[in-house]
């Protein structure tokens, strides 16, 4: 166990590594940031300092080997567009793109599994061919699209919600919170289901499919030729032996939904770190977009690492395959 997580973790600090190298070449083709940040009356020696002072005019090689040194620190730089450090503009950002991830991701679980264990139980009911139908428009369409199809109806037609921002919100320590409001917890439903709606639908298809093919095991039919109730044999036998493979899919999916949040923050103008980085792109604020996708890159490797390991965990015939290698 101890060599198994060993090497996952060296195996995600060089895909970190990599990451954060393509990433950060890719940024010197998106625009300089000079451009942005000194005015039309710009004189040759007022770029120079500037580029200079930003350590734009340095190698490459060592402008990367910067800020992996800082990014380890907790240090991104200072943000071009801003003037303020990019690790304090992340921490006044983060609690909104978490708490909505959160929600989404805890209604794509719940939401998820439960209609997949009652299509699959209830497969030719017609709730469950209506609720499989209706799933495709959670697959089919884009997020976008989605989030303004949502606006169009609770908030232009019925006016029920907000159609964007994140409402009144509290202060808890240096957290902003809009649980405590009835404003924040209106303005998080559409962004929620928007972001969720595609990843409950994936993996309530995912159980369902899984859920199904556990039902027709040879244990199964075992279990109910022992007399064992339906209940029993669905959620204690089924279900458990159905989760297992879901694990991976699940973990992937709650990392996405932070990728995703790009687009639901930008159509709902919801201020996260996803709509910091769409403003980021349009300024060229390069320390904000690189420190964006490493904090990205570092999710996405540590949900990996944790679902491996939990996998690895549940499954024994992991550990078999791990000690006759």
């Amino acid at each position: 166990m101890f060599a198994y997580i060993v090497r996952r973790m060296f195996q995600s600090v060089i895909v970190l590594l990599v990451v954060g190298l393509v990433a950060f070449s890719m940024f010197r083709f998106v625009g300089d940031p000079i451009d942005n940040m000194l005015g039309q009356e710009r004189t040759q020696a007022d770029i120079d300092r500037l580029r200079t002072e930003l350590g734009l005019d340095q190698p490459f090689v060592v402008q990367y080997a910067k800020f992996l040194q800082g990014a380890v620190q907790g240090n991104f730089g200072v943000s071009y567009r801003q003037g303020r450090p990019v690790s304090t503009i992340l921490v006044e950002r983060a609690p909104a793109t978490l708490e909505l991830a959160f929600v989404s991701g805890f209604l794509a679980i719940t939401m998820g599994i439960a209609l997949g264990v009652f299509t699959a139980i209830r497969r030719q009911g017609i709730a469950a061919n209506v609720i499989m139908t209706v799933s495709l428009i959670g697959v089919s369409l884009p997020t976008f699209l989605i989030g303004i199809l949502l606006i169009y109806v609770f908030s232009v037609e019925l006016d029920l919600l907000p159609s964007f921002g994140r409402g009144e919100t509290v202060m808890i320590g240096s957290w902003s919170t809009g649980f405590l409001t009835a404003s924040g917890l209106k303005a998080l439903i559409l962004p929620a289901i928007t972001l969720g709606l595609y990843q409950m639908t994936l993996i309530m298809r995912l159980v369902r499919s899984e859920m199904l093919e556990v039902l027709r095991a040879d244990y199964v039919r075992f279990a109910r030729a022992r007399g064992l109730s339906d209940r029993v044999i669905n959620f204690r036998h089924a279900l458990k032996n159905t989760l297992v493979p879901v694990i991976t899919i699940t973990g992937l999916q709650l990392g996405s939904i932070i990728a995703f949040a790009i687009i639901t923050e930008t159509v709902f103008q919801w201020p996260g770190v996803g709509l910091l980085f769409i403003n980021a792109i349009q300024f060229v604020d390069i320390p904000v977009m690189a420190a964006y996708l490493m904090l990205i890159s570092v999710m996405f490797v540590t949900i990996n690492l944790i679902v491996d390991l939990l996998y690895y965990a549940i499954d024994p015939r992991l550990r078999v395959d791990a000690r006759a290698t």
